[in-house]
């Protein structure tokens, strides 16, 4: 049995939902299908990030909208003889939009059968995986020169410039300005966020600004009142 890996497109947020429905209901039709159904793949990284003051770490997914599925899906690879079954089960499975780069004409019949992905194209995504399991990722990346300010601990809303960055750890090292000179503050990158002075001008001109005067009502009676 020739087994291939292909890339499904799905709706958003139904990924992993498909992923287990792939091989699970593979069997339940007249012909069990299941032995044509291999491993199933929906890459994903932890992500930290700050949320209301706490450090949060989250899975985000690599390829929202795909899976990727090594199926039999050819009888004859040489010949791209489908095995029909198998294409109509997949294709039938609620929140599958389909086969990446199949495609088909105006009554349905495919024009063009899908093709499977490289060895180097899965290797990839097996590399991608492995690289992003090791620990969470920040969700933001900074650069040397950029302005920053702190979000938590004891320099809680200092603005300073980003010295060093360390990504293998995920920390970088802001010069806060203390005490009439610059000081080097150790941090992680979910304890500080971009900053942009113009943004805070105008949030803090749009708290200063009066307040719009009330209308008085009117103290007169509408003389058309009850006509």
């Amino acid at each position: 049995m020739n087994m291939q890996w292909f890339v499904l497109n799905t709706l958003t947020g139904q990924e992993q939902k498909i992923q287990k429905m792939l091989k699970a209901k593979a069997s339940e039709g007249v012909v069990d299908l299941a032995p044509f159904v291999g491993e199933t793949i929906v890459p994903t990284e932890k992500v930290v990030s700050q949320r209301n003051g706490k450090k949060t770490t989250v899975t985000r997914k690599l390829f929202p909208g795909y899976v990727f599925a090594e199926l039999a899906l050819y009888r004859d690879p040489r010949c791209k003889v489908l095995n029909k079954e198998l294409w109509e089960y997949v294709n039938g499975l609620q929140g599958v939009i389909g086969f990446l780069g199949a495609e088909r004409n105006h009554r349905g019949e495919m024009i063009r059968p899908p093709v499977p992905m490289t060895p180097d194209e899965i290797a990839n995504i097996r590399a991608s995986m492995g690289a992003s399991g090791e620990k969470p990722k920040p969700k933001v990346a900074f650069e040397p020169g950029e302005l920053v300010k702190i979000v938590d601990g004891p320099f809680l809303s200092s603005v300073g410039v980003v010295q060093e960055v360390d990504p293998d750890r995920g920390r970088l090292v802001v010069a806060v300005t203390l005490f009439g000179g610059d000081t080097p503050v150790d941090l992680e990158y979910w304890q500080v966020e971009r900053h942009n002075p113009d943004e805070d001008k105008s949030k803090q001109a749009a708290a200063a600004a009066p307040a719009a005067p009330k209308e008085e009502a009117s103290s007169q009676l509408d003389p058309f009142a009850g006509y």
